[in-house]
């Protein structure tokens, strides 16, 4: 029943906000020009965070009134950051500022989204997408904007919220895929970046809250366990990690064969791209027909990815015949980087709440288990909680798919309360 109630409150949030739009109207939102993505040439300066360039937009599902945009207005920016060795970089992000006021205590906060998987092709990018809903071209490059749902819920409670794009999604080199350093510092800087607006309403210690799902859950629980020894200026106040890929390797195992077994492309392209190390222990073992589907893969987004690739064997791509899973134990430099992006080693000093289906499909229920047990161990404050979907249609997604929807109410709810100054549970066992 719990499940039902959750999945009954979530289609009410978004539903409301689609029968508006499409009863008064939607705002015609303004794509970014082409030149907005491109790096400046001139060199990075500033600190973390500094605004490289902004332009307001009104949102696509946005109704004008006299006030401004509803739910909120929309700005792009690009904006410093640093990547997984420590180099300057940008990244780029969509900045939704709610219309409805802020009815907590406090400051209106502001929630940084950390977006699941979108795709490797910079066509993918959220900031890209948010101002069509649908992104298509033939014969297979299709995308939707499913993180519209979880904007949407939390600019109903008036939080504001950004969405960042990562960092080589929309702008010049290979997206970072499940990279937790250059994740969790793009997430952290997304936030700092809002700060550095002109006239931002988000000030210096306004609250702050870190969420995602997915890819997005990683780089959350990433964000998390970095942000006070990176970001220690922000006030973060709590973590929502939902389906968090903590450890590559179970999931490389688990996506292997499946609908999504192509999204292990995405992670081989950004350690290729990443990690010069591991280079020469990759382009050995591919053959020839893993080195077009890793080429291809890069410019794609999920969909086509899922299409081409889905139900497919990562075996197909090396010359001997082994997984990109059984790969990651045979080549000494990728396993080094592998094993570098398990999550779980440093403790948030803000209280987490993790969401797991039970039976999902691409992230293993016992490595999100495991990090919540890794935390609970170094004395962090951690609610884990398991959606018990049944299994259905398993590798197709389905069991991933749907704890999205149903954990939803439950965790606005519960980033309410942390913004609200209420004392977070925690199931660990001390």
């Amino acid at each position: 029943m719990r499940i039902l109630r959750g999945f009954r409150r979530t289609a009410v949030i978004l539903g409301g906000c689609l029968a508006a739009a499409t009863a008064v109207g939607v705002a015609e939102a303004a794509p970014a020009p082409a030149d907005f993505y491109q790096v400046p040439a001139e060199g990075l300066s500033g600190e973390s965070g500094s605004i490289v360039r902004s332009a307001p937009y009104a949102p696509l599902l946005s109704i004008p009134n006299q006030q401004g945009p509803w739910p909120s207005g929309a700005n792009r920016m690009m904006y410093r950051t640093t990547d997984a060795h420590g180099a300057a970089t940008v990244a780029t992000a969509t900045y939704f500022d709610a219309s409805l006021p802020w009815t907590g205590a406090g400051a209106r906060p502001l929630v940084v989204l950390a977006p699941g998987t979108q795709g490797q092709g910079d066509q993918c990018a959220p900031s890209k997408l948010f101002s069509d809903i649908v992104h298509y071209n033939v014969p297979l490059d299709f995308a939707v904007e499913y993180e519209l749902l979880q904007v949407h819920a939390l600019l109903s409670r008036g939080v504001d919220v950004v969405v960042a794009d990562y960092q080589g999604l929309g702008t010049a080199g290979m997206h970072s895929y499940t990279d937790r350093r250059a994740q969790g510092q793009t997430i952290l800087d997304a936030a700092r970046a809002v700060k550095a607006l002109p006239d931002s309403r988000i000030a210096a210690d306004s609250p702050i809250g870190l969420w995602g799902y997915s890819q997005g859950g990683g780089a959350a629980a990433s964000a998390a366990e970095m942000q006070t020894s990176y970001a220690p200026d922000l006030n973060v106040r709590g973590t929502y990690a939902g389906g968090p890929p903590a450890d590559l390797r179970k999931v490389a195992a688990a996506l292997d064969g499946g609908l999504a077994a192509g999204l292990l492309g995405y992670a081989v392209n950004s350690i290729y791209a990443g990690y010069p190390e591991a280079r020469a222990e990759i382009d050995g073992a591919l053959n020839p027909t893993g080195r077009q589907a890793l080429d291809a893969i890069a410019t794609q987004c999920v969909p086509e990815t899922i299409a081409r690739y889905g139900l497919h064997r990562t075996a197909e791509w090396t010359n001997d015949g082994r997984s990109i899973a059984e790969l990651i134990d045979g080549l000494p430099a990728v396993r080094a980087v592998v094993d570098e992006q398990r999550i779980g080693r440093s403790v948030p000093h803000s209280p987490v709440l993790i969401v797991q289906g039970r039976n999902d499909d691409l992230i293993p229920h016992a490595q999100a288990a495991q990090l919540a047990g890794d935390w609970c161990g170094q004395g962090a404050t951690v609610e884990f909680r398991t959606e018990e979907i049944p299994p259905i249609a398993p590798g197709f997604v389905v069991g991933h798919g749907l704890p999205m929807m149903s954990g939803l109410p439950s965790a606005l709810d519960w980033m309410t309360d942390r913004f609200n100054g209420v004392p977070a549970p925690s199931n660990c066992a001390r």
